[in-house]
């Protein structure tokens, strides 16, 4: 279809993006420690230039240094222009429009590093102390913080600044009734609250050109918290800013006090477009320019969020950290061969929260964090390659081979490709998974892969195809339970469950508390069974990500699922399940029960036989080589087929 809005060009005072698409501020744990860009962040912020999308903004940008987290971008100090300069002039050569976000953090940037000054208006946990609330002194000095920090955007060759008082940080808190309890003129009214953050805005306004947009981000209220900020403050707020000098509204939403940190990286579990309803409303209440931000990741939804002018601009952030080029194949209307997010959160926030910090990543797509390693270079000898199962995997790998110039031969022994990635996308709200795999399939077949359904590979098989190379991604089938009536009839496991083939009813026991036990249990739950999860660990849901935790669990709340922890599977009866825990045997009554205690990888060795006999290269890659997350099989399919 046409984006004739999504693609129309929009100026905001002096500078005209060439679409209505932003590249949000997104952490990456890319920075050199000490706060400096690197070129592994330059590469990736050009690539999505290079894509198409109408301005990148950076991630949050320290600019006061007695309170900058170490492994944060850094703007407070001119040692960091030449990095922040190159960043800004890359983006700019690829066609792009380059935004630095300027960012004090609060409580949240102390808690991320030690040594980092905690400024907040009022006391403030942290850690096993409680800080003291910024002292006037402290609070101009980083007023003049977030003016100087300007003046270094201007002279490295930014475009716009954006100022952060969202998701907690310091503007935010100062803000809010929840966090300041302040009796001087920064606490008490909205003008006092909002003092701070408006002497923050005219001090950047000052040092910046008259025709150089500034930027906000803000939430619209605040969740989970008692006394908060209400709609009705955000909006007076947000006229007395742009008397100020603001020029857009960047309307995220989330704080990093409760559980509404779930929408700062909203997963799977919340609805597309989430919060486009308060960017609308704040618009029109304001009259000002706006961003809508939270789960955008199609381009008919923004093009229709813009037809209905409930926003000027959309935020389409991590559904081009799984497709760079995401703007470009929509603007030629080549929106099948769009590689979607899914919001499941495991490559970009739970990786990049990660004790280990790794780097932001992408389970659709492999290269993020890697562009300039991971440019295709195309073989110089075509190879005839089978490539035997048809889950996400398979899938990676057949399509890379394919655009290398090589053959591959595709064979999966069900009826449909996508693997596991399907099966998740029967659990509840996670359905964006089941399209994914389906259109991945349909990608494939765009490329030209020659792709064989219900084919079951045997030697025979290989022998008849004569490949030069075998790369084996036949996944995983579920780990049997070996404990006294697991063969009983009323017992089954969540792949079958979640695959359609039984149907439990009545009272159920998930054995089981990983992710797929949960999903299963959800399942379940939601066709008004009563469900039991019985997990060996002290705890359910230890794969999860924290969003995602939030969100399954609140789930879990209203639907009445109950969880027993630290408890052993002793034996299945006709109607019960017994248990040990707390040195005491119980039994749990029961009607069916559905095992869900993880993943083995099925069997290959028919196929490993005949490549090692005839000396065929061979590669074994995903679950068929250790069950594990759709991630890391989907990153090894990619590595293996560049290596070919």
């Amino acid at each position: 279809m046409k984006y004739n809005h999504v693609f129309k060009p929009i100026v905001i005072r002096g500078l005209e993006l060439r679409n209505r698409v932003i590249f949000p501020a997104m952490a990456t744990n890319m920075i050199d420690e000490g706060g400096f860009v690197t070129d592994q962040l330059i590469h990736y912020h050009a690539a999505r230039a290079f894509g198409g999308t109408g301005l990148n903004i950076t991630e949050a940008a320290s600019v006061h240094s007695p309170s900058a987290p170490k492994n944060f971008l850094s703007i407070h100090d001119d040692q960091f222009l030449p990095g922040l300069t190159k960043l800004a002039d890359t983006i700019h050569k690829a066609g792009g429009k380059a935004c630095v976000q300027l960012w004090q953090g609060g409580a949240v940037a102390a808690g991320s590093d030690p040594n980092a000054i905690c400024i907040m208006p009022s006391e403030t946990p942290l850690g096993k102390t409680v800080v003291p609330g910024a002292t006037i002194g402290m609070i101009q000095e980083v007023v003049q913080s977030f003016g100087e920090a300007a003046k270094r955007a201007v002279i490295a060759g930014f475009h716009c600044v954006e100022f952060h008082a969202a998701h907690g940080y310091s503007p935010h808190a100062f803000l809010s009734p929840a966090m300041n309890k302040r009796t001087d003129q920064y606490g008490g009214s909205l003008e006092n609250r909002a003092r701070y953050a408006l002497e923050c805005i005219e001090e950047i306004r000052r040092n910046i050109p008259e025709d150089m947009p500034l930027l906000m981000r803000i939430v619209p209220f605040d969740d989970y918290v008692d006394n908060g900020l209400t709609m009705e403050e955000m909006i007076e707020f947000c006229k007395m800013a742009q008397k100020a000098g603001v020029d857009v509204l960047d309307v995220s939403r989330g704080n990093a006090w409760s559980a509404a940190v779930k929408y700062e990286v909203p997963p799977i579990d919340l609805p597309k477009g989430f919060n486009v309803e308060n960017a609308a409303k704040l618009k029109k209440e304001t009259g000002m320019l706006t961003i809508a931000v939270g789960r955008i990741n199609d381009p008919q939804q923004a093009e229709v969020i813009l037809a209905n002018e409930q926003a000027d601009m959309v935020a389409i952030g991590r559904a081009q950290l799984a497709d760079p080029e995401f703007c470009y194949k929509a603007k030629v209307e080549d929106e099948e061969r769009i590689i979607s997010c899914v919001g499941c959160n495991q490559g970009c926030v739970d990786r990049y929260s990660s004790p280990e910090q790794h780097a932001l990543s992408c389970i659709r797509n492999p290269s993020l964090g890697r562009e300039k390693e991971y440019i295709l270079v195309k073989t110089k000898k075509s190879k005839k390659i089978l490539v035997v199962g048809g889950g996400m995997a398979g899938i990676e790998a057949s399509i890379i081979l394919k655009q290398r110039g090589h053959h591959p031969i595709l064979c999966e022994a069900s009826d449909q490709l996508g693997g596991q990635f399907i099966l998740a996308g029967a659990a509840p709200r996670k359905g964006e998974m089941r399209d994914a795999a389906i259109l991945r399939g349909k990608q494939a077949e765009i490329e030209g892969v020659e792709i064989h359904l219900s084919t079951p590979v045997t030697a025979a098989l290989i022998e008849e195809i004569d490949p030069q190379t075998v790369i084996v991604a036949t996944g995983a089938e579920p780990i049997e339970l070996n404990i006294p009536g697991a063969n009983l009839p009323n017992v089954t496991n969540s792949f079958d469950v979640l695959g359609g083939k039984i149907t439990p009813r009545g009272r159920i026991v998930v054995i089981g508390g990983g992710i797929v036990g949960l999903e299963v249990a959800e399942f379940l739950a939601m066709q008004n069974n009563h469900v039991t999860i019985v997990e060996a660990m002290n705890e359910v849901g230890r794969e999860l990500g924290n969003f995602r935790k939030i969100c399954v669990m609140e789930s879990f709340y209203h639907l009445k699922i109950n969880t027993i922890t630290s408890a052993q599977c002793l034996e299945i009866k006709e109607e019960s399940l017994t248990i040990a825990k707390d040195g005491k045997l119980e039994d749990i009554e029961c009607d069916y029960v559905v095992v869900a205690i993880g993943s083995k990888p099925r069997d290959y060795e028919e196929i490993k036989l005949y490549c090692v006999t005839n000396e065929i290269p061979h590669y074994i890659i995903g679950d068929a080589l250790l069950a594990r997350r759709a991630s890391d099989a989907i990153e090894e399919a990619a590595k293996i087929a560049r290596l070919i």
